[in-house]
């Protein structure tokens, strides 16, 4: 089996479950050692300790991404566990209406559910970018990866505040990779259409007439994550089946 990331440290954002999770299980399979961050705490050390369980290097943490002081927690703890952060992957997010039950129309929803959706969605990430960055530069490594969403390329009638957030991480992703091209810190951003980490997505249509599986996302960002993608940075990546070549076509 290949090591891409031996004697890495590696930040999975939302890595209790879906994406985040095969994330991490995927990194420390392959030498990885992994800090588990998720705003479910216990999620996130069961996660680790299964791991462990199988040899590798894992460790679980809580963090709610919209505090600033939960953020920069798990960066020193990184720090202090393993003395490096070289790789940050966000994967925490979700669409407000569905997470906080408020199915109605954009202009009915409540401000406390839009602002739920800003504060995970965007704020989240560029809280975390801002924690590790500094490490990264003063180490001339680190790659950064931002989980996106075909929404943020298409936009979306129903979820107005996710596209918003999602758009946002590609202008993040942008601007990070200009600040870090230099020092060897790179950032990319992974953009999935529907993907089959819950039943409601295998309905949501694409030109291929499928969901994608889990690991089909997650390699993106595996390989993004690794030195086989060392010059590639600043860019956004599509997994969306085809969906963004005709969006009207598949309404969410």
């Amino acid at each position: 089996m290949e090591k891409r990331f031996e004697n890495k440290t590696a930040v999975i954002v939302g890595g209790a479950s879906g994406m985040g999770e095969l994330t991490a299980r995927k990194i420390a399979s392959e030498g990885g050692r992994v800090i588990i961050a998720d705003v479910n705490g216990k999620a996130a050390e069961k996660t680790a300790g299964s791991l462990r369980a199988s040899g590798s290097c894992a460790w679980g943490i809580p963090c709610d991404v919209r505090l600033r002081e939960d953020v920069e927690k798990v960066r020193d703890f990184a720090l202090e566990k393993t003395g490096s952060l070289d790789i940050l992957v966000h994967t925490a997010g979700g669409a407000s209406q569905r997470m906080c039950n408020a199915p109605g129309p954009f202009a009915e929803r409540p401000y406390e559910v839009l602002d739920w959706g800003i504060d995970v969605n965007l704020k989240g990430p560029l809280y975390f970018a801002r924690a590790v960055l500094n490490t990264m530069l003063k180490q001339e490594r680190g790659v950064i990866i931002l989980l996106g969403s075909i929404d943020g390329v298409t936009g979306s009638p129903m979820s107005v505040d996710y596209s918003t957030a999602k758009a946002g991480l590609i202008g993040l992703t942008k601007s990070l990779a200009l600040i870090g091209a230099e020092h060897n810190v790179r950032a990319c951003c992974v953009s999935p259409g529907p993907v089959l980490t819950r039943p409601g997505m295998a309905s949501m249509k694409t030109p291929m007439n499928r969901a994608a599986e889990v690991r089909e996302v997650v390699d993106v960002i595996l390989f993004l994550a690794s030195d086989q993608a060392s010059f590639i940075t600043g860019v956004n990546y599509l997994v969306d089946g085809g969906r963004a070549c005709g969006a009207q076509e598949y309404p969410r």
